[in-house]
């Protein structure tokens, strides 16, 4: 067998060494990174070939790649680097891998070309200025054939190890039984359609009801077909903590099972969660987890992929698991598990790891041609997380602290960029005083200034890495993102104004404290490039009604196929009634209250047990609650609190038990509106006092008018369509086992207009 590898991919494995050191920072855009390639490449003469595909072997290794140009008279090959900032601040570590990268193009070409010698050349090509660097070599192609033996050399004896590892998994996954007795009823017309999209190379909207195991009716199918359609990777893809823990104990059971199975499964986690040193800057000079970083990975790599025992070959890298391996080598875990990303067979993570502008899932697949599949949990959740992932703000607060930092204080350049900066917000706030303007592009004062700003910031923190200033560089950040998708600016997004007072529909009295905002009202552009590079894709959610809707705001492919899984529940076991004498509208809230008191009571005292309350806001909420307990005291009652810590969320769901009674206010779409089970007597009911429509101001209306353009629906793309899918989230923690049984009352004379009641689910019998 041979083993593939990309000319990137080998080097970075062999020839990455000394200090983790992220300070040469930012790194270009991918459009500008293309964009400065084709300068690069107009720049040479009239016979020289851009992106120049090469290949060549050595024993049972492949290595291929493109090298990004050649002239043949002049008889030099090409790599370009466009970069950001200083050149003579780049780490030494970073130009010793870019020479190693040449050089191993240099003897491919050579080979290929039957060349006896060649001019190596890297060229920094400055993404602001334009300029180029030249840093040339002449060299024989004997040399050239030593350095890239030696490189295969250090990688040949790990591919051999991964070449028998995928013949050992790819053995076992054939053979792969499902993990319990049967499939539960829509189980197994959920396995059959993910895994026909993946025989098919296709895309699946997929909507299952709660209840029937989508976390293992998905993941089976597709380690099932992963063998026959050659998936090199599994990408398991949640919004939330739980919906990742559902999908490791799932394939731990999937690995329980089958004791054989050679799966490696890696956990990604965010940065601020996997850091050993928040106070510190990743690099050697300032984490010590960073010093030597490359020169102790491989030892660590190994660890971190070795098997328990020869009997139990699987692995689940959670992340305690790659934090102890990465402390026992003194690396930094959060970079270990990145680069186990590359090693591992199913990656559980984030919606970001994969669809975010640089998400490090797909980045890698593409840089290495992975045939990957996707898993996306809860998909509904994707069209909001879409829009906040490609939405960039500026907030004054961020602007204010980073100009009162000790860093501005004591750096006359970083000062003076920075008041640069609010002196074209204060001008912009002056040109657009209203406490909501929408503008047509992006403001270019403010665009300028904030570009030359992150370049002096850019220079600051490279020249002082010992130097960490928080506030600096969460401003810096925040800067870098709105310029990144400023460059983006299409349909999809509007750039907007909101005055600090917008609120209170008054003027602001202080230009320069303004929100600046790229709102992107449209995710599918940047969704849709990222669903078609993966071999094939399942999202799934409960809720996914209606699936065009779906369809449209995630850039479906337009032969993605859908499935609608037959509930396992049966009519009986829900009663679904709604309150028509109840109107939850914004000027009917306050003569709401009393009603709902009483109907919950009635409820309880004919039913007593757990219940779940929804409202649409806290204050609401609060009302609500106030009310009950002075009329009913004798029921017991607890309420979500804005912004509750994780154990104070654990705290509020462990009070459901089988033998406790009460209900509990919450608000709807948050954070035990969906995600949370509580079967059989742990919850009974569920009132829904909202039909969970956004609230009716300036931004929603702009969006209703964008979604209009683009879709001819704006109401329901807006309104409708968004707010029933958290109720049904909502109700759906009532039935979560074929034995449960409950009450959902609807309480809202709209829940009975026919419009409405066509978006709850097809088993209730709403009465």
């Amino acid at each position: 067998m041979t083993y593939t590898v990309a000319v990137r991919e080998l080097c970075e494995f062999t020839a990455k060494q000394g200090d983790l050191d992220l300070r040469f920072t930012p790194a270009p855009t991918a459009l500008e990174g293309m964009a400065g390639h084709a300068v690069a490449a107009s720049r040479r003469g009239a016979g020289y070939r851009a992106e120049v595909a090469l290949s060549g072997s050595y024993q049972t290794l492949r290595v291929r790649g493109r090298a990004d140009g050649y002239d043949p008279a002049q008889q030099r090959i090409d790599e370009v680097k466009t970069f950001k900032g200083r050149l003579d601040r780049q780490p030494a570590s970073h130009r010793h891998l870019h020479w190693a990268q040449a050089k191993v193009y240099g003897w491919l070409l050579c080979e290929q070309e039957q060349l006896a010698h060649i001019d190596v050349a890297l060229v920094y090509l400055d993404v602001g200025t334009q300029q180029e660097t030249v840093f040339t070599e002449h060299c024989s192609a004997d040399d050239l054939r030593q350095h890239f033996e030696t490189q295969c050399q250090r990688f040949i004896a790990w591919a051999e190890q991964q070449l028998a590892h995928r013949a050992a998994r790819d053995a076992a996954l054939i053979t792969l039984a499902f993990p319990f007795g049967g499939f539960r009823t829509g189980q197994r017309p959920l396995a059959e359609a993910v895994y026909k999209a993946a025989v098919a190379g296709r895309c699946l909207l997929a909507q299952a009801p709660t209840g029937i195991g989508k976390t293992m009716g998905t993941l089976f199918p597709l380690l099932k077909a992963a063998p026959a359609q050659r998936i090199d990777k599994v990408f398991f893809l949640a919004a939330k903590t739980s919906g990742r823990q559902m999908a490791l104990d799932a394939l731990a059971r999937l690995s329980n099972n089958a004791p054989a199975l050679p799966l490696r499964v890696l956990e990604l986690v965010a940065r601020d969660k996997a850091c050993e040193h928040p106070d510190k800057a990743c690099h050697g000079e300032s984490c010590p987890l960073a010093r030597g970083f490359y020169d102790r990975l491989p030892a660590a790599r190994a660890a971190a992929v070795a098997p328990a025992s020869a009997d139990k070959p699987a692995l689940v890298l959670q992340q305690a698991r790659v934090r102890d391996v990465a402390l026992q080598h003194d690396v930094c875990p959060y970079y270990l598990s990145q680069e186990l990303a590359r090693w591992a067979d199913v990656v559980v993570g984030d919606y970001n790891y994969y669809f975010d502008l640089g998400g490090l899932l797909h980045g890698l697949a593409q840089a290495n041609q992975w045939r990957t599949a996707l898993l996306v949990d809860e998909a509904h959740n994707l069209v909001e997380r879409g829009r906040k992932m490609f939405t960039a703000e500026l907030h004054p607060a961020a602007l204010a602290q980073a100009r009162s930092s000790p860093t501005a204080a004591q750096h006359a350049p970083v000062k003076k960029a920075l008041d640069k900066v609010r002196r074209a917000w204060v001008a912009l706030d002056k040109a657009h005083p209203a406490p909501y303007t929408v503008l047509e592009t992006f403001p270019d004062k403010l665009l300028a200034a904030l570009q030359q700003c992150t370049t002096t910031l850019t220079e600051h923190f490279t020249d002082h890495p010992t130097e960490p200033d928080g506030a600096l560089q969460t401003f810096y950040f925040d800067a870098l993102h709105l310029q990144r998708m400023a460059d983006l600016l299409d349909a999809h997004s509007m750039v907007d104004i909101t005055q600090a007072s917008a609120a209170h529909h008054q003027r602001s009295s202080k230009p320069g404290d303004s929100v600046v905002c790229i709102r992107n009202v449209g995710p599918a552009p940047f969704l849709q490039p990222r669903l078609q590079a993966a071999h094939t894709s399942t999202l799934f959610s409960a809720t996914l009604q209606p699936a065009r809707y779906y369809a449209d705001l995630l850039g479906l492919p337009d032969d993605h196929a859908w499935v609608d899984v037959e509930s396992p529940f049966a009519a009986h076991q829900l009663q679904v009634q709604v309150a028509r004498h109840i109107s939850t509208r914004y000027p009917h809230r306050a003569a709401s209250l009393a009603p709902i008191a009483a109907l919950m009571a009635q409820q309880f005292r004919e039913r007593p047990g757990n219940y779940l309350a929804f409202f649409s806001s806290y204050d609401y909420l609060q009302q609500a609650a106030a009310l009950f307990a002075q009329q009913h005291p004798e029921v017991p009652h607890w309420c979500q609190s804005r912004r509750m810590l994780e154990g104070e969320q654990r705290d509020f769901v462990a009070r459901f038990t089988d033998s406790s009674q009460g209900i509990a206010f919450a608000v709807l779409g948050g954070a035990f509106a969906e995600g949370i089970d509580l079967p059989g007597k742990r919850l009974i009911g569920a009132f829904l006092a909202t039909l969970g429509l956004p609230q009716v101001n300036p931004v929603n209306e702009q969006i209703r008018e964008r979604m209009q353009a683009l879709f001819g629906a704006g109401y329901d793309y807006t309104y409708l369509y968004p707010g029933l899918q958290k109720v049904v989230q909502a109700a759906g923690r009532v039935i979560r086992t074929p034995s449960d049984e409950g009450v959902v009352h609807l309480m809202d004379d709209r829940f009975a207009q026919a419009q409405v009641r066509a978006l709850l689910p097809a088993w209730w019998q709403v009465d």
